[in-house]
């Protein structure tokens, strides 16, 4: 849980650092502290408490549990973390690609342990569970959607940044997150 939640959010820190945005909930959260300068980290809790009963209901308590543990975790690093990394300078097509490399290795630790960052995850894992559509693909859909809303706080340069920032974790995990593959306990 900590090392998924320590991928995710120093992902978010490289988003945050280019200037780009991501999908779900966190994507969500980023575009509303852009406006606002809200801390990310108690958006990112925030937001994802109405997912807290959706996943209560269709995955379980025990993922519910992880999910909040998780949740809060990466909201506490992501206000950490900048202040033991600092980051000069970053080449946006790079942190686009890194950043969605380390948030899909963080979510897919995240998932094989019983938790996910909330949102977009948890509605992928409950279809993929229930109606066998892929998760990766079902938070690829949702990503996009969410990234057209931030046409209203990014460039069109760093908008287009940000979809192959999410095509990049989507594909981790759509490629990694099968049926009868390794899942911890």
């Amino acid at each position: 849980m900590l090392t998924g939640s320590l991928f995710m959010a120093f992902a978010i820190v490289l988003f945050k650092q280019a200037g780009l945005l991501t999908g779900g909930t966190v994507g969500f959260a980023v575009i509303i502290h852009y406006l606002t300068r809200w801390p990310l980290g108690v958006l990112l809790f925030v937001i994802n408490l109405p997912f807290y009963v959706f996943a209560w209901l269709a995955l379980g308590r025990s993922f519910t549990i992880r999910t909040f543990a998780a949740v809060s975790l990466v909201g506490i690093f992501v206000e950490c973390l900048p202040h033991v990394v600092a980051i000069a300078s970053i080449n946006p097509v790079f942190a686009a690609i890194m950043a969605g490399q380390c948030a899909g290795i963080g979510i897919l630790i995240l998932i094989r342990h019983g938790a996910s960052m909330g949102g977009l995850t948890v509605l992928g894992l409950y279809l993929q569970q229930r109606r066998g559509l892929r998760a990766g693909w079902v938070q690829l859909c949702g990503d996009c959607l969410i990234l057209a809303f931030g046409m209203f706080v990014a460039t069109p340069q760093n908008v287009a940044l940000s979809i192959l920032g999410a095509a990049s974790l989507n594909a981790v995990i759509g490629i990694n997150h099968r049926e009868g593959r390794y899942y911890g306990t």
